[in-house]
């Protein structure tokens, strides 16, 4: 196995007792700007995730690390458990003083929040923190009618689904094992249904794509597609994540083999589609659904070929041709602009560095691009 670049200092640097902080000066986190819900279980994600795949590589060496994502990682569940409300929704953004700011209630929290803690059930290695992320997780599971956005509905959908797969595979369940496999299936079918309900509207010649424009993480939009449907075996929903991935790629991969996040200044329309500001979240949301696809799409190597663009945009493959990350610290710069980078390192920007990263070493690093047969992934 290659060594593994990664570094962890920039995230624990972001990392007080309370949580992650959002927003950062350079490298130096801006403690004014408080809290966020969302980065927070996005923390748990990539903290969870990289975890699994140390320990699951016994001569990975990385000992240390393995030791600060689990102590990052109650840090991060804490806050999750903390932020829920009574009806199960999570409140998102609180000032330094822990104090709740002004906020409508967020679906992509919600959703992003339930993905964090599937992935922390599943991933973390004590149970009794695989049980607090269970009961967190159940209890989100009363806000699933206020989910009306589509973003929110695939994390919420991708979630489903993969905790659905992992408990039937288990020889011992345990109760929230039972509990999934009773609940997940109905609500599993309704929201792959209202994506691909989105996408059939939406569509039309020139545009498949499941809304008016493209805006922000839209490669989950097809990512949770692909993950719902290995458990319901729905081959409307592969076809659809099918067509919708490549016409992302298309928008995004261009034939010059560098990868052009849509940018957030005009976003993408059938007319239009605009290049600055680029965002590290979009980079990261394409080489989800570029993994999830490698598994259950062919050709295969195209879209492996997608997750090492992808990680080469943070190392200065992109329009600006500057590394787009710390990598000495694993910090993640906050974008790409029309006069150039945002040395801001933010806890988004951050973590999606560090997660694409993981995307990369495990499909494409640690298993020299062999692809869906020594992928092991959520």
């Amino acid at each position: 196995m290659q060594p593994i670049p990664v570094k962890f200092t920039h995230l624990e640097r972001m990392t007080d007792d309370t949580g992650l902080l959002e927003h950062a000066i350079g490298s130096v986190p801006r403690r004014g700007e408080g809290y966020t819900t969302d980065d927070n279980a996005r923390a748990l994600w990539a903290a969870s995730d990289w975890f699994h795949f140390f320990d699951s590589r016994k001569n990975a060496n990385r000992a240390q690390d393995k030791e600060k994502l689990l102590r990052l990682s109650h840090i991060y569940l804490a806050f999750l458990s903390w932020t829920q409300q009574p009806d199960g929704h999570f409140y998102n953004n609180y000032s330094y003083d822990r104090d709740k700011e002004q906020e409508m209630p967020s679906d992509d929290c919600l959703g992003r929040t339930l993905w964090g803690l599937a992935v922390a059930a599943i991933h973390l290695p004590h149970p009794d923190s695989r049980f607090a992320a269970k009961e967190i997780f159940r209890k989100g599971m009363d806000a699933l009618p206020q989910l009306t956005h589509s973003r929110g509905q695939a994390y919420t959908l991708s979630a489903l689904s993969t905790l659905l797969r992992h408990a039937q595979q288990e020889h011992e369940p345990d109760s929230f094992d039972t509990f999934i496999k009773s609940e997940a299936p109905g609500e599993i079918w309704l929201l792959e249904k209202k994506l691909i309900n989105l996408y059939v509207q939406n569509k039309k010649d020139g545009w498949h794509w499941f809304e008016a424009a493209m805006t922000y993480g839209n490669g989950v939009l097809p990512w949770a597609l692909l993950q719902s449907q290995r458990v319901t075996g729905n081959q409307e929903a592969l076809r659809i994540a099918h067509e919708s991935l490549d016409f992302l790629i298309e928008k995004m991969a261009a034939a010059d083999g560098t990868v052009h996040p849509i940018g957030n200044k005009g976003w993408c329309t059938p007319e239009a589609q605009s290049r600055w500001d680029q965002q590290p979240l979009e980079v990261l949301a394409l080489a989800l659904a570029s993994e999830a696809a490698a598994k259950s799409l062919h050709p295969e190597k195209q879209y492996l070929d997608i997750i090492r663009k992808c990680h080469a945009w943070f190392y200065g493959a992109n329009d600006l041709h500057v590394p787009a990350a710390n990598i000495d610290e694993g910090g993640g710069y906050d974008g790409l602009r029309p006069d150039g980078l945002n040395r801001n390192q933010g806890a988004e920007s951050t973590l999606s560095y560090l997660l694409t990263e993981l995307i990369y070493t495990r499909t494409i690093l640690t298993n020299n691009g062999e692809g869906r047969k020594s992928m092991q992934t959520v």
